[in-house]
């Protein structure tokens, strides 16, 4: 059944209504109800609050990275293990073709249901899951394969083990590694994008996030106990740290908003997956007409330009 939340609510009402009015096969209601549905979803969506949006953000039907994997990619193959400590399940890679196109793919993967949040981790990496993605990114660059890099964690894993196994060192490396990589990279926020988990794998060619997408240096959770020691400030935080994608763009720290289904890719996965792939082909296409050098360059001004301000 599907999950609505506390705005959704009339919503839900006509979907409800329209059911009833299916199993009657009154026709002429099921109309009228679909048009007052239409009207109620763009009144509803046009008018969200950064909370909201964050609320859609982190949506327990929302995809995650192997529903849109699963999704884009055929003659899919996953790829495993970081060649020195495990294989961190938080982290999936794939390598397959998205229409007539070879690419990988690297996603942050928070699982379903008690048992699998836990296997995943609760889509929060260690080292090793970083240290996968960057083995995994390596060989992209050295086939030529365009790389899609799909970010959806709430923050890096702040475990002991983690920081044995220096957490830290990790993600310095992948920013290092992945803003000299020499093939074309393309990274979408899909749900959460929590700090240094986030831009571990978020160094590409393009950044783009999804419409109902957040990306933040520290959640609203923490941003409020921190500050104000009072978890119902949670809402003043998420507002004051301007995480929504449309925050994001207008400070220039993203390239694009890919346009989601309105209602939202939890109650959409096919139109939200088809927007991924439309974005990703299209930069693609754009990214191939520049040569090696001028692209590098370009990442590189891109990356260096942001935190710029002026007195």
């Amino acid at each position: 059944m599907a999950t609505y939340l506390d705005f959704e609510q009339k919503i839900c009402q006509i979907q409800e209504d329209i059911i009833a009015a299916e199993i009657r096969y009154d026709h002429h209601a099921v109309d009228i109800l679909k048009g007052d549905l239409e009207k109620e979803v763009t009144k509803t969506y046009a008018n969200l609050s950064p909370y909201q949006e964050l609320q859609l953000a982190r949506h327990q039907d929302r995809p995650y990275a192997i529903d849109y994997i699963n999704l884009l990619l055929d003659k899919k193959y996953e790829l495993h293990g970081d060649r020195h400590f495990r294989d961190d399940l938080a982290i999936v890679c794939y390598i397959g073709y998205i229409g007539e196109e070879r690419v990988m793919i690297i996603g942050e993967q928070k699982g379903r249901g008690t048992k699998n949040k836990l296997k995943r981790n609760f889509g929060m990496p260690n080292p090793e899951g970083y240290r996968k993605a960057l083995r995994v990114a390596k060989m992209a660059e050295k086939f030529k394969i365009p790389l899609l890099m799909l970010i959806d964690t709430p923050g890096a894993y702040p475990g002991l083990g983690a920081e044995e196994r220096n957490q830290s060192e990790a993600i310095a490396r992948n920013l290092l590694e992945l803003s000299n990589l020499n093939t074309i990279t393309v990274s979408v926020v899909i749900g959460e994008g929590g700090s240094g988990g986030a831009l571990a794998i978020g160094v590409a060619d393009k950044l783009a996030m999804m419409r109902y997408s957040v990306f933040s240096v520290i959640s609203p959770e923490g941003c409020s106990a921190i500050l104000w020691n009072d978890p119902s400030k949670v809402e003043a935080a998420t507002k004051a740290l301007k995480i929504t994608s449309a925050d994001l763009k207008e400070l220039d720290l993203i390239d694009d908003i890919i346009d989601e289904p309105l209602i939202g890719a939890h109650r959409d996965k096919v139109g939200a997956a088809e927007a991924i792939k439309s974005y990703f082909l299209g930069q693609i296409g754009t990214l191939r007409k520049l040569s090696d050098a001028d692209r590098l360059e370009q990442r590189y001004n891109r990356l260096t330009g942001v935190g710029r301000y002026s007195e």
